[in-house]
């Protein structure tokens, strides 16, 4: 039998819970005026037993608003998070206990990518290339083709990294992510803040390295049509509980109820399965928030 891609059965995940901060009261004179209550908050559950599996060379989308589980799920996934029960396994491998050789496997692209920003494009792939033990001459040989399928102009990689547009920047943090060819992408939101035309190169771009090296990609949005376009399966996730699976063409059919199925929008299933539009899902971030 084939090792899942990822596999994870009930994760779990809390945040906060410490002291609230929030409630010291004041007391006495200035820099004397605060004292701990030793009141303690419940921690905010932000992942509830999530348990799921991606196989080899499928493109697998979770999908739900901002605040509602994704990003965190994607920090345990590349090992940058605890969870704090159950597991999680990438090609076999425990992300806790094996966290090197999941290391090894996967390379991940975040909404939020960082870089150096006084050096240019290539310096900054350059350098972050070695960092995954290419070497200059093999950087050099990929970056070209890389840049080119992203659409991004050569040029303009030679520029440092503060005078490249958000959108440019991201298109960056996606080609350094493919420059060691990962069998696994953990791609976080990888199309926030393009324009139209360059969220068709990136997409465009997913789907030609899945093509071509086989590669597993596991794709959070809060884009519908992306979701549907790029996503062989999706999982929606609402308040830090997945709470429907399948292919997009099964998930229309699930609240299809008579209906044509091909008039059904992603949207319209997604309101049909968790009683909410996907930008009113701001349950655990809300609750994370007050836990802080």
């Amino acid at each position: 039998m084939t090792t899942p891609a990822i596999e994870t059965r009930h994760v779990n995940k809390y945040f906060g819970g410490g002291f609230d901060y929030r409630r010291l009261l004041p007391i006495g004179k200035p820099f004397d005026r605060l004292r701990a209550t030793g009141a303690r908050k419940r921690p905010a559950h932000v992942l509830r037993d999530i348990s799921f599996g991606a196989q080899r060379g499928e493109i697998y989308g979770v999908l739900g608003a901002n605040g509602s589980g994704k990003s965190t799920l994607v920090r345990i996934l590349s090992t940058l998070l605890l969870p704090d029960s159950g597991e999680a396994r990438i090609f076999g491998h425990d992300v806790v206990r094996e966290s090197s050789e999941v290391r090894s496997l996967i390379n991940r692209v975040s909404a939020d990518p960082s870089f150096f920003r006084n050096m240019s494009a290539v310096e900054n792939l350059l350098f972050f290339g070695r960092v995954y033990g290419l070497s200059p001459a093999e950087i050099k040989r990929r970056l070209p083709g890389i840049l080119a399928r992203l659409g991004f102009e050569w040029e303009r990689a030679q520029e440092p990294m503060s005078h490249l547009s958000r959108g440019q920047q991201q298109k960056m943090a996606v080609a350094r992510s493919f420059l060691t060819s990962p069998v696994l992408m953990l791609l976080d939101e990888p199309t926030t803040g393009l324009d139209p035309r360059s969220k068709r190169d990136v997409q465009a771009f997913v789907r030609q390295v899945r093509a071509e090296h086989d590669s597993t990609i596991l794709l959070t949005t809060h884009d519908m049509e992306e979701a549907e376009l790029l996503c062989d399966r999706i999982a929606f996730i609402a308040g830090g509980r997945i709470v429907a699976e399948g292919t997009p063409f099964e998930l229309r059919e699930r609240v299809a109820r008579g209906r044509p199925v091909e008039e059904i929008t992603m949207e319209t299933v997604f309101m049909e399965l968790t009683g909410k539009r996907i930008e009113e899902d701001e349950d655990v971030k809300e609750e994370v928030l007050a836990a802080l």
